[in-house]
């Protein structure tokens, strides 16, 4: 059966953040077949209107069966299921985060799913964890190293 290798970052700032993870770990591995898991890593909010507490974030690499929009429509299932009410509040707290940073090596375009996720190039709080699981992994835009990435965002964070 054919699938996709599937690097998902999912970040947690609200309740209790070790439950709200391992509550996804438990929804991913019901639509999913999970490969490999970083570290936990604390972090501060990233660029937030209101304050809010720092975040748990981890990245995963799922193999996944089906389409990349079948995955978003699974991932907002799980995000629903865990608490997640979205405003147009830009990083606002949340239950549960799940982000689609990469989906095999496609490149998607699409109004409501952009792959590989726009922002996660200047993202610590993404490239850290995926850095754990898959240093050698080539971003299909830029030809570059996770790890690359990561020197590149530690740099120009300095």
């Amino acid at each position: 059966m054919n699938y996709s290798k599937v690097y998902l970052s999912v970040g947690t700032n609200l309740g209790n953040r070790e439950n709200n993870i391992s509550n996804c770990i438990d929804y991913l591995e019901k639509i999913s077949e999970i490969k490999n898991i970083s570290k936990i890593y604390e972090t501060v909010p990233y660029k937030v209107q209101i304050e809010q507490s720092n975040f748990l974030n981890l990245a995963l690499e799922i193999n996944f069966f089906e389409s990349a929009e079948n995955l978003l429509i699974e991932i907002n299932k799980i995000e629903k299921e865990l608490g997640r009410v979205r405003s147009s509040i830009r990083n606002e707290p949340r239950e549960i985060d799940i982000d689609i940073i990469f989906f095999g090596n496609q490149i998607i375009n699409k109004k409501d799913l952009v792959i590989p996720h726009p922002r996660f190039r200047e993202r610590l709080f993404v490239l850290e964890p995926l850095n754990d699981i898959a240093p050698n992994f080539l971003d299909p835009i830029t030809n570059k190293t996770i790890n690359q990435l990561l020197i590149n965002a530690q740099n120009s964070s300095n």
